[in-house]
């Protein structure tokens, strides 16, 4: 209720009052007195001649008069009194409330414009949700519900046996690809050394093919100068030695080629078996982090709550094992849009929880959202219609608590509260 309804309702009972009392008043009907003048005058005039008529007139009169004083006094009692709304008494206590009243009206107003409150407001948290990261038998599950824990508490084990066997055989083929590779190395430098080799092999028949080579071209230069210096036997023999000679140049060039492909082959090899350890190392990290996700521990403070599983449990990936409720809690108050006029950042803020009533908690405000809370919505409202109802929006607005004293009560994201924020000194 804002300040100006309780001033309002202040002076409306005022007036209900009076009313009553009025109403109340009237209903008591006629006085006794107002009877005795409504009497016909027939009456009093029959009354008057009996009263000359008599002997003893005035001893009649008399006692008559007696009587009905008498009668009067005790049939009127306080009805001889003024109705109590027409006392002066009765206008000075109402005045007196009346002014009591609007004066505590106005001090209450003037105390509540100084705070704003709401009741769509609760606790909030980020909840952080464990959950399996691989397969397999739950072996162990610490803590229970509603328990507290410190930041790498032991939370669950899974059957490592599975994922450390895996880790086993990535281990045994690095060392399998170890082994090739330097069996690979040693191809290489057998084939280098073939190669080196098969060059020296090279250069003797090099030099007997260029001295059988010059043989030929020395007696073939004879032959056609003087055909009786050489013999023709002595040019058929250096013309055999200069081709023998050749092939064995070109047998000595195939031999160092296919030395030189050997050593290719052998890089190759060294290659394949340096692909094969890193994908075992591959296998291997793969196989350690399977077997780190096997021991589950608790990446925060906080308070374990919604455990799901228990030992002897089967899990899979992503399955939902418990929460964890952290230390840092906070309220996210939903203030009317119209109530941000002069809240900021920093002011003081009062805090009730509904569960603890009497309690209050001192905190201030954090943040105020830049933005109504339905303009973030999965499906946030189109307003482009012939029929628009306007609609006080709520802006969320984080409230945080200055102290620890929280932590002694049973408070948990999802509990309703009342903040009150002092907007005003």
């Amino acid at each position: 209720m804002e300040p100006s309804d309780a001033a309002f309702g202040a002076g409306a009972d005022v007036t209900l009052i009076c009313r009553i009392v009025a109403a109340k008043a009237r209903a008591r009907g006629p006085r006794v007195s107002d009877k005795a003048d409504k009497q016909p005058d027939d009456q009093r005039d029959e009354e008057d001649e009996g009263n000359e008529d008599s002997p003893s007139g005035t001893d009649t009169d008399t006692s008559r008069d007696g009587q009905s004083d008498d009668g009067s006094d005790e049939e009127d009692g306080d009805d001889g009194k003024p109705p109590l709304y027409k006392r002066p008494v009765f206008w000075i206590v109402v005045g007196v409330v009346a002014a009591v009243l609007i004066v505590g009206g106005v001090l209450y107003w003037l105390h509540a414009r100084k705070y704003q409150s709401t009741d769509d407001a609760f606790i909030d948290a980020h909840i952080v949700r464990i959950a399996a990261q691989t397969q397999g038998q739950l072996i162990r599950v610490t803590p229970a519900d509603n328990r507290h824990v410190a930041a790498g508490t032991l939370l669950a084990i899974i059957e490592p046996n599975g994922p450390q066997a895996t880790r086993a055989e990535a281990q045994a083929g690095i060392a399998e690809a170890d082994a090739q590779i330097r069996q690979a190395e040693a191809r290489v430098l057998a084939a280098r050394a073939a190669v080196r080799q098969a060059l020296a092999n090279a250069a003797v028949p090099l030099a007997e093919a260029s001295r059988a080579q010059g043989d030929y071209a020395r007696y073939a230069d004879l032959r056609r100068l003087d055909p009786l210096a050489a013999a023709p036997t002595q040019i058929d023999q250096a013309r055999a030695q200069a081709q023998s000679a050749t092939a064995q140049v070109r047998a000595s060039r195939q031999q160092v080629s296919s030395a030189r492909a050997d050593v290719l082959t052998a890089q190759k090899q060294v290659e394949a078996a340096q692909a094969q350890r890193k994908a075992a190392e591959a296998r291997l990290a793969q196989a350690e982090v399977t077997v780190g996700h096997l021991v589950i521990r608790a990446p925060i403070s906080g308070q374990v709550v919604n455990r799901q599983v228990n030992q002897g449990s089967y899990v899979a990936p992503g399955q939902q094992l418990m929460a964890i409720v952290p230390d840092d809690l906070w309220v996210t108050a939903n203030f009317k849009e119209t109530q941000l006029a002069l809240m900021r950042a920093g002011q003081h803020a009062e805090i009730t929880i509904d569960a603890f009533p009497s309690v209050r908690f001192p905190g201030h405000v954090e943040s105020i959202q830049r933005g109504a809370g339905q303009a973030f919505a999965l499906l946030p409202p189109q307003n482009a219609t012939g029929n628009y109802v306007k609609v006080v929006q709520r802006v969320p607005v984080r409230i945080r608590f200055d102290t620890n004293a929280w932590q002694r009560y049973a408070i948990g994201p999802g509990m309703s509260v009342v903040p009150r924020v002092t907007v005003r000194p």
